[in-house]
């Protein structure tokens, strides 16, 4: 069975869920990602109750997820399976060490990028995840 296009696919810009507890880097983050013509963000989110409920709110195609999210960056990036089950989660974190890494991964995180990354960096990450089939 093969799944149906994505808004995406069809030339739509991706949509994407921001969360963070730095308001300052979410209006950041916002700013560069909005400026993108493939990319929409959809809604920021401070915290791990909010995130899921803007997730499933929204069903974004991408998520960028601080690895020490307030409601804890593993836990959120779990649960965002069952408030919106296709939508792809990038880590994005200041920790680089082995056990926050695993414990994101695991989790089901597709990518890890770190805080000091350039935007073009968080970028291509975001567009690796959102044309994956």
């Amino acid at each position: 069975m093969t799944a149906a296009p994505s808004d995406s696919s069809r030339g739509a810009p991706f949509s994407v869920l921001l969360c963070d507890d730095n308001v300052m880097l979410l209006e950041t983050l916002s700013e560069v990602i909005r400026a993108q013509p493939d990319m929409e963000v959809v809604a920021t989110a401070c915290d791990g109750e909010e995130a899921l409920r803007l997730a499933g709110r929204h069903r974004p195609d991408l998520v960028v997820l601080d690895a020490r999210f307030p409601g804890g960056g593993p836990s959120v990036a779990r649960d965002m399976a069952r408030f919106s089950p296709a939508s792809r989660i990038v880590a994005f974190s200041a920790y680089d060490d082995k056990g926050s890494v695993e414990r994101m991964t695991s989790a089901g995180v597709s990518e890890y990028v770190l805080k000091g990354a350039s935007n073009r960096e968080l970028l291509a990450a975001l567009r690796r995840l959102a044309e994956c089939p």
